[in-house]
């Protein structure tokens, strides 16, 4: 079943899409670099544990780093080659973690290990149990551990399986370049989490910017496949999972609440291809598609890379024009600009945008807010940013989170994108949660 609706949800904002560079370039298999430097903590949760050693030579998709608990994922080897060193390197967060440097083999056919193979026949369980084995994150961005959001909690029930088909951030086209090119792994991965969640239905949400998609996934779909495609207006951010169930289902998740407290789950388009491309085959995910691009990029594109590839040989291998001033792991809207070269792609980098001198003004100055209401007008969750940003400079963290919502903001950037008077909005909120996170933990360590 084919829908296109005018229905979306309240507020939010159009900036420039910048995707026409992208979207009609096929996905192309990236260079496997000298080096591959790979962090134990690529998702959300516990990292995972190291199990080889200094020297040990490994095959490509071989175990590295076994899962540390449920809320943990394995690391699998994005190459054939050698472990150069275990150690810490730099991270996007600035900090500094464990991981392990393998150095590949040049001379090396690159096959990747065969593992027991999963039958999407199986039961949810063991449907589950592989999706962890796979190291399967969200690949949208969060890097939230797939099979940990897929197990449905006890006494809730998921009665439809949304797909987000969306992305929305300026630049990107990975989802939509997936779509167009790996439909058959997009069905069998909706068969396995259906399955997984005991979903009745399934939804896949897409942009009208992304119409070839909506059309070329329409005329595919198996015939016992219970899957409608929705196409909805093009806004920012409606590929966050609480704005896209507003938009096609018309329900509105509780403040503080999930997805299942409205009996659905939202997986994204991308990371439902990984789940029907790996499983069959029982592997573990080594590489993912990325968007490369941005004004200071030669060679745009979007590529097959191996997880841990270095952001510097990156762009060293489609060239940049000029000297770099920002570069962005994700999109300009939610991404992060990185501070360091030397930091490699993880399971979450969804894109890389690159500006240099020539595109990038000169910092604006902040001034003092002038109460115009534009940030309220554009939050999708009708908070009161100005507010928020007052209480966050008077260091009033507690009264944000208890009497104006801060942990319902999910940092999506409309508030600072709109504001006339330049406050880094963003940067407040994620400084103030941060630091009411800190205090709950702390209360809670407090009381045993």
């Amino acid at each position: 079943m084919f829908e296109f609706t005018k229905n979306t949800f309240k507020h939010g904002v159009h900036p420039p899409e910048h995707k026409e560079e992208t979207n009609g370039l096929p996905i192309r298999q990236f260079s496997f670099a000298p080096v591959i430097t790979l962090p134990t903590s690529q998702h959300l949760g516990k990292p995972s544990k190291i199990i080889v050693h200094e020297g040990q030579e490994v095959q490509r998709g071989q175990l590295l780093a076994e899962a540390d608990g449920f809320m943990s994922v394995p690391l699998h080897a994005p190459v054939t080659g050698r472990v150069r060193k275990i150690g810490t390197m730099p991270t996007i967060s600035g900090k500094m973690a464990d991981g392990i440097f393998l150095e590949s083999l040049p001379a090396s056919g690159q096959e990747v290990i065969e593992g027991q193979p999963i039958p999407w026949s199986s039961s949810a369980e063991e449907i589950l149990q592989g999706i962890q084995a796979a190291g399967i994150v969200g690949l949208g961005g969060a890097a939230f551990p797939t099979h940990v959001k897929l197990k449905i909690p006890e006494g809730k029930r998921c009665d439809t399986l949304l797909i987000n088909g969306i992305e929305c951030e300026p630049f990107l086209t990975t989802d939509h370049r997936v779509m167009l090119e790996q439909a058959d792994d997009i069905f069998m991965g909706i068969r396995y989490v259906m399955k997984a969640t005991g979903a009745r239905r399934a939804i896949l949400g897409i942009e009208a910017n992304k119409q070839d998609a909506a059309d070329h996934l329409m005329e595919r779909i198996p015939a016992d496949l219970p899957l409608e495609i929705r196409v909805v207006p093009v806004k920012y951010p409606q590929g966050a999972e609480k704005m896209l169930i507003t938009s096609i289902l018309g329900l509105e998740v509780p403040s503080g609440g999930l997805p299942i407290d409205v009996n659905v789950v939202v997986i994204n388009v991308a990371t439902t291809a990984e789940i029907g491309r790996l499983l069959p085959h029982g592997r573990g995910i080594q590489e993912r598609v990325i968007t490369i691009t941005g004004p200071g990029v030669k060679k745009k594109g979007n590529y097959l890379i191996p997880i841990g590839t270095p952001l510097r040989y990156i762009l060293e291998e489609v060239g940049v024009d000029g000297q770099i001033k920002e570069v962005y792991m994700g999109g300009p809207m939610m991404g992060v600009a990185v501070s360091n070269l030397d930091i490699s792609i993880t399971k979450g980098t969804s894109g890389v945008v690159v500006f240099s001198e020539q595109q990038v003004t000169s910092s604006q100055p902040e001034y003092p807010c002038i109460r115009c209401g534009a940030c309220v007008d554009a939050c999708p969750l009708s908070l009161n940013p100005s507010k928020l940003g007052i209480l966050a400079k008077n260091e009033a963290y507690d009264l944000m989170a208890s009497d104006h919502h801060l942990m319902d903001c999910f940092e999506c950037g409309s508030c600072a994108y709109v504001c006339p008077s330049h406050i880094p909005l963003v940067q407040y909120f994620r400084i103030s949660k941060s630091i009411v996170r800190k205090r709950a933990a702390k209360k809670q360590l407090a009381h045993g």
